[in-house]
């Protein structure tokens, strides 16, 4: 009788098979990206594949292994210099815009100050003259007995100038003080300009330190040609305040 060898799992596999086989599995991992560049050159040592079986399959998946564990050591580091890249950015972005914040208000500090002080500069509302009569000086030509303001040493038609910035309040006939102009100054007090020769400003006119606003004169209740001069605390007769020391407050030395 022959004896047929029937095939089993004790029948050693061809080697057409084996190699299918190990193909097939290669083929499995590079389908799930775990076999990449080396499983080609794991595929070309057959002698070994025949020799070893699964061995060669085991190798490639360390050294796959190892070449992902690199690959995501690169990205990470990758990911972490461009965090760190990006956070540096972001904090030069905002230091440069605190700093031209800080210079746009240390600007802003200076041109409002500029602005103060263009403001609350102060003339004399006669260049180049003197105080010839004092603030309550006393006589009987005057109304109320003392003098309610100073007089400058000016010949008629001398410049009458703004003594500061303000808004033009009151122009033409004031009686005793003859042709007058009041002026409200920024700072909210009051100046007046009396005995004028001539008015070149009108009520509502907007007036700036050294401006003239008309010439000097003699209108009025007055001895000879001056310029009368007051600082109040309201548009209206009586409510002066010592006008030498007004101007000296505000810079002038009179």
């Amino acid at each position: 009788m022959a004896f047929m060898c029937a095939t089993g799992k004790h029948r050693r596999p061809s080697r057409i098979k084996r190699s299918t086989a190990q193909a097939a599995g290669v083929a499995a991992l590079a389908a799930t990206g775990v076999v990449g560049s080396l499983a080609a050159p794991a595929l070309a040592a057959d002698n070994s594949v025949e020799q070893t079986g699964l061995t060669p399959v085991i190798t490639i998946g360390d050294s796959i292994a190892a070449k992902i564990d690199a690959q995501a050591d690169a990205q990470k580091q990758a990911a972490e210099e461009a965090a760190r890249k990006k956070a540096a950015e972001e904090a030069a972005r905002k230091k440069a815009e605190a700093e031209a914040k800080k210079a746009r208000e240390a600007k802003e500090r200076a041109a409002r100050e500029a602005e103060r002080k263009r403001l609350n500069t102060f003339v004399a509302p006669i260049s180049n003259s003197y105080v010839s009569t004092g603030y309550k000086a006393s006589s009987s030509l005057w109304s109320s007995g003392s003098h309610t303001g100073i007089d400058f040493h000016a010949a008629t038609g001398t410049t009458v100038h703004a003594v500061g910035y303000g808004t033009v309040v009151q122009t033409g006939w004031g009686g005793a003080y003859g042709n007058q102009i009041v002026i409200r100054m920024n700072d909210g007090t009051y100046t007046q300009y009396g005995h004028l020769s001539s008015i070149g400003v009108s009520v509502g006119q907007k007036v700036v330190t050294g401006q003239q606003i008309g010439l000097s004169g003699s209108t009025g209740n007055t001895t000879g040609p001056h310029l009368h001069f007051e600082a109040r605390t309201t548009p209206e007769y009586g409510s002066d305040m010592d006008p030498v020391a007004y101007l000296r407050s505000h810079g002038v030395n009179v």
